[in-house]
């Protein structure tokens, strides 16, 4: 094996790699020796078939196999000869031309991770901003419970429908003439004003009294998923079986055991301990933005172009994803594009900071446990298909860039955790309010930083990555599910989105 080394420009690194014909055909020879015993032939003896023979019969397999073999070990030697620490997977390319029984000549290009000093953590201060849980906002969190699990009875005869009214109503829905898919339903609940069917049809309701029977007219809206009902025109035959008008429900002990908890006061300690784990999630980010923010200002080294794009194409796919469900989505589109190369220096800035974590953690000796890694891994195999778990806990076994992209997140928590230990941390006691603000006013300076751009650019509404932005200390994000639902509530009235199959189904 042959190396030569064709490229080396400040992180990038290309290699020529020409593996002779004789370490291939050695490496098959070797692999027949393995495999003979176990060759079963007409005319021999178990494991007395001959060399040429198994070549033979087994030669395209056993070369591809060995090709691959030689060609990892290829890579790994460049690697480990150079003392390399790439950035991301190696690029491998075999020449053309290649041919069984000939040489095999590569090109390998990488780049390779900066060199860090870990900076000093002498003199690091931080201002921790808490936000007490008060009795009243425990109280306010109760009522707003109770209001959304409102009781509804039965309104007195004659009472015409209004805003807040629930109908109990069966339709059937049909355009033409002729019912479609989806369009009909028994005893389904609608509230007026609620929003939950299709533009025009809660309207139309209003007014309407118990026993009352209706044909109303509503157009889909015209980006309808089913594609047949899209933009047309469909008539609905209404039939109100009952009108019923909205209790307020009273926040006292049989309320709470209506949502089977023991008690009023049973209730209030679970809600405080949610409020608490809010403040003290938002206490946190606000530290840790200004603790990144303290270590971006004194560091700034090249990073690998590559992880630059890898994470510029996921803070893009945000965006687009995000103007993709906005009203105006060409006008959202204008807009993200306008600010490209900002978000690109958004990119680097993060990747930056991801680095300097990394070496302040390895200088420290901050580590993540085999018990830690394995509930990682176990946790991102639950968001897959049951069928498709094994094969995902075999790819992050046998794939070390997806084990690390799974680890990072987590290593990351543990450094920001170090380094809270070894801050100095003054607190001071704020409202809530005042702390989402002084969050929003981080992620607006780190925006400006790094955009450098004027603040109204990092608080444009059409960009999602504005959170991103501000903060390298966002994990990559998680693969969805293989197969979702689109909507989880039944699929049994006329709804603004819905799958074709289900094309009146509920939001």
């Amino acid at each position: 094996m042959q190396i030569k080394e064709t490229e080396n420009a400040g992180l990038k690194r290309a290699y020529s790699v020409t593996i002779t014909a004789k370490d291939i055909d050695e490496r098959i020879s070797g692999e027949i020796k393995k495999i003979a015993p176990q060759i079963r032939m007409p005319g021999f003896r178990p494991g007395k078939v001959p060399a040429n023979l198994v070549r033979k019969m087994h030669g395209e397999q056993l070369h591809a196999e060995a090709f691959n073999a030689v060609l990892r070990e290829s890579v790994d030697k460049v690697i480990a000869d150079n003392k390399l620490r790439p950035a991301m997977q190696p690029q491998v390319e075999l020449a053309d031309g290649y041919e069984q029984g000939k040489d095999a000549k590569l090109s390998v290009a990488l780049e390779v991770l900066p060199e860090v000093k870990a900076p000093s953590l002498d003199g690091l201060k931080l201002e921790r901003l808490t936000v007490p849980v008060s009795d009243a906002a425990v109280m306010e969190a109760v009522e707003r419970i109770a209001a959304n699990n409102k009781s509804y009875t039965d309104a007195k005869k004659g009472h015409k429908a209004g805003d807040g009214d629930q109908l109990i109503i069966d339709f059937t829905g049909s355009i033409d003439g002729v019912e479609f898919d989806g369009g009909k339903a028994e005893d389904a609940p609608l509230v007026i004003g609620s929003g939950q069917f299709i533009p025009g049809f809660e309207d139309q309701l209003t007014g309407v009294k118990a026993g009352e029977e209706k044909t109303i007219t509503v157009t889909f809206p015209a980006d309808y998923p089913a594609e047949n009902l899209a933009g047309k025109d469909a008539q609905f035959a209404i039939t109100v079986k009952a009108v019923k008008q909205p209790g307020e429900a009273e926040a006292d002990d049989e309320f709470a055991k209506s949502l089977g908890l023991e008690s009023l006061d049973k209730l209030k300690e679970l809600l405080r301990g949610q409020l608490e784990q809010e403040t003290a999630g938002l206490t946190r980010t606000q530290m840790k933005r200004a603790l990144l923010d303290q270590l971006a200002a004194g560091h700034d080294f090249a990073v690998p172009q590559g992880m630059v794009d890898a994470e510029f194409a996921q803070i893009w796919a945000q965006l687009e994803q995000e103007a993709q469900r906005s009203d105006d989505k060409d006008a959202a589109m204008k807009e993200i594009e306008a600010e490209k190369d900002d978000y690109r220096r958004i990119a680097e800035r993060r990747v930056r900071l991801g680095l300097l974590l990394s070496e302040i953690g390895q200088a420290n000796n901050v580590q993540i446990t085999q018990n830690e890694m394995n509930m990682l891994i176990q946790q991102a195999a639950q968001q897959y298909r049951p069928q498709d778990r094994e094969r995902f806990l075999e790819y992050v076994r046998n794939e070390p860039m997806a084990a690390a992209q799974l680890r990072a997140p987590l290593y990351e928590d543990k450094v920001v955790d170090f380094l809270f230990d070894k801050a100095e941390i003054t607190d001071r006691e704020v409202t809530r309010e005042e702390l989402e603000a002084a969050i929003e006013a981080d992620e607006q300076d780190a925006a400006e930083t790094a955009k450098k751009a004027p603040a109204k650019k990092a608080a444009a509404k059409k960009a999602p990555a504005k959170k991103a932005e501000a903060r390298a200390e966002d994990a990559p994000a998680k693969k969805a599910p293989a197969k979702k639902a689109a909507a989880e509530k039944p699929a049994d009235a006329p709804a603004k989105k819905a799958p074709a199959k289900k094309a009146a189904a509920k939001k």
